[in-house]
């Protein structure tokens, strides 16, 4: 796939994701902390999969061609991010893939990983993200109460006082036709890109790269 091209229907993604947000934010506002300048989602390292990473990196590409100054002072957070995450690094710290491995001392491993670090793209000045409009999924669906796992969890920030039922009652159902694995699988059946990375590695890759 060419560089910086998503999956043809990734912007339907989109589309369905933010529209669940939006119902989540109007059905839920009391409950919800979310607003511009709240990072508490931005600190703390987190996977994302190919389908974002490939979307960051175009988000990046458009962020060099408006703003070139504001990308460099991007891209060189991401590689200092990545210069400090690197020796412990779960996966391979070449590619960023992370690794797979589902024993409980993997899972111990990545629970102590990276919990205090800042999200490269998150300005420093502000407090708001650099890439906002391609951000991750997981990124557009934090802080509503959402079911994964078959838990269903939030931030911690919001629904404070609320009882299990009014959180269950405001449950966000942002993907309801899995179209995000499909799209996954679209990626990798297409371009070979597989594997879970996190944000750093992927924005670092591309610089690495060229692509």
């Amino acid at each position: 796939m060419p560089c910086h091209q998503v999956p043809a229907r990734d912007q339907e993604l989109i589309q369905i994701v933010n529209a669940a947000l939006a119902d989540a934010f109007q059905r839920s506002s009391k409950w919800l902390a979310c607003k511009p300048g709240c990072s508490q989602c931005c600190h703390g390292v987190f996977a994302i999969n190919q389908l974002d990473a490939i979307r960051l990196r175009k988000g990046l590409a458009e962020l060099e061609e408006l703003d070139p100054e504001r990308a460099s002072r991007l891209r060189k957070r991401a590689l200092d991010t990545v210069l400090r995450l690197s020796e412990d690094y779960p996966g391979d710290p070449v590619s960023g893939i992370l690794d797979e491995d589902e024993t409980d001392e993997a899972a111990k491993r990545w629970d102590d990983f990276g919990n205090e670090e800042p999200c490269p793209v998150l300005d420093p000045a502000t407090g708001t993200c650099e890439l906002y409009e391609f951000r991750p999924v997981i990124c557009r669906t934090f802080g509503p109460a959402m079911k994964t796992d078959d838990d269903l969890g939030h931030c911690e920030l919001c629904f404070v006082g609320a009882t299990e039922e009014e959180v269950i009652a405001h449950e966000m159902h942002p993907d309801p036709d899995n179209l995000e694995a499909a799209l996954v699988e679209e990626l990798r059946t297409t371009t070979g890109e597989s594997g879970e990375t996190i944000i750093a590695f992927a924005l670092v890759r591309e610089t690495a790269t060229g692509n």
